[in-house]
This record gives structure tokens, C-alpha cells and sequence, in this order.
């Protein structure tokens, strides 16, 4: 588990506390202030960071779902007969296509493909730094804020399912724990997050870290 205080915030905090601290702008590509987080970052050997230019552009969402009860995130379950990443946790999106004009669009595009989310739903709030994957990815997090009430449509090619976890669970850095396997010969360490029966880790923990760290300030 790693330290710091636990944000419990309500959907208009968070929206608040979003905009006055996220990006405004998309990352740009080669941006020397800002460099990309990512899988290369506190592993127990030190590892070459992804050329950002080679990498595959691409734009997940990280919906903040404005719920009664508290605010809930939106994640997908990937589906169980894909080639790479089966099964696993993730944010909706995926590749950009040339058309797309920015990670935004890739971002509400992906969306409304795999689970049938309608855009007239989703507020834009900021974005994350980009993040570069082990498995040659180059990430912009589009941070947004969903509005209920909405009905969503799986796409079962892609994913098997979609869910919620609560904000005040993924913003709380005492569920951030470091898990390690060894991958290509070399040991790795990563974030993980387990809630109930859902086990999130690898590039989709490391986005939920840095939005709390980006947050906490």
C-alpha cells in the first residue's frame, strides 16, 4: 500500500478539483516539461523509457459517473476472446484513427463502440499525462464526467461487460498496493487495486495513480 490522503469527493468537488489541477489540453507529442508516466517508472531495475514517438497513439476515458450515492468510475471488463488483454480490467477506448482529430473524439468514439455510451452524456473535464505502455501504447486519459440517467449497449467483441467502483475507493491511496511478475526474463512491479471480485492492475491502475496524484497535488 502506498501513503497519502484519501480524497472523498462528491461529483461537483471532483469536477471542481479536476479542472483547477488536469491538463486543459491533450498532451502533445515529444513534450520536454511534461513527460509521459507509464510502465517504465519505480520498477526495482531500472528500464529504458518507450520511445513516445514509435508508440501507438491512443485515448481511454476515465468516466466519473455523477451517481446519489457518491461517484462512481466506469470500467470495462475486456473481452474474455481477445488476443491481447483478455479479461482484463480497462477504461474504454483504444487505437486512434487518423479521422478522429483529436484523443477526445478517439475517447467518445471507443466509448460509444464498445459499450454503447451516448456523448451527450459525457462532460470533459481535462486530461492526464500521456502514458506509455510496455506493450508499445502511447495513452492520453481523457477525464470526464457522466451524466445520469444513461443506458449502455455492450459490444460483446470487445467487452464482456462494464461496471462501477466507487471515485472514494480508487482515490484512496491505501488500496494502491505494488504487486511484481516476472515478464520478458525481468521482474516488474506495478499498481494493483482489488474491489470485491475485480481485480484492476497494470496500465489502468497506473492511470487511476497518477489521477490521485494529480489531484492530492
Amino acid at each position: 500500500m502506498t501513503s497519502g490522503k484519501a480524497l472523498n469527493l462528491s461529483a461537483e468537488a471532483f469536477a471542481a478539483l479536476a479542472r483547477e489541477r488536469l491538463r486543459p489540453e491533450p498532451p502533445l507529442l515529444g513534450d520536454v516539461i511534461a513527460r509521459p508516466r507509464g510502465d517504465h517508472e519505480n520498477q526495482p531495475q531500472p528500464v529504458p523509457i518507450p520511445d513516445e514517438e514509435r508508440a501507438v497513439p491512443a485515448a481511454v476515458l476515465i468516466g466519473v459517473v455523477a451517481r446519489a450515492a457518491g461517484p462512481t468510475v466506469l470500467l470495462t471488463q475486456r473481452s474474455a476472446a481477445l488476443r491481447n488483454h483478455s479479461a482484463q480490467v480497462a477504461f474504454p477506448g483504444g487505437r486512434v484513427d487518423a479521422v478522429d482529430g483529436s484523443p477526445v473524439v478517439t475517447a467518445l468514439r471507443e466509448t460509444e463502440e464498445e459499450i454503447g455510451l451516448a456523448r451527450e452524456h459525457v462532460r470533459t473535464l481535462g486530461f492526464l499525462d500521456a502514458y506509455l505502455t510496455g506493450t508499445g501504447y502511447r495513452i492520453v486519459p481523457v477525464v470526464a464526467l457522466v451524466e445520469p440517467p444513461f443506458s449502455l449497449t455492450i459490444n460483446h467483441n470487445e467487452v464482456d461487460e462494464a461496471f462501477e467502483t466507487p471515485l472514494s475507493f480508487l482515490l484512496d491511496p491505501a488500496n494502491h498496493k505494488r504487486e511484481g511478475r516476472e515478464w520478458q526474463g525481468h521482474m516488474r512491479t506495478y499498481y494493483a487495486m482489488s474491489f470485491g471480485d475485480r481485480y484492476i492492475w497494470g496500465a489502468t491502475a497506473g492511470i487511476i495513480r497518477n489521477l490521485y496524484e494529480r489531484l492530492a497535488g
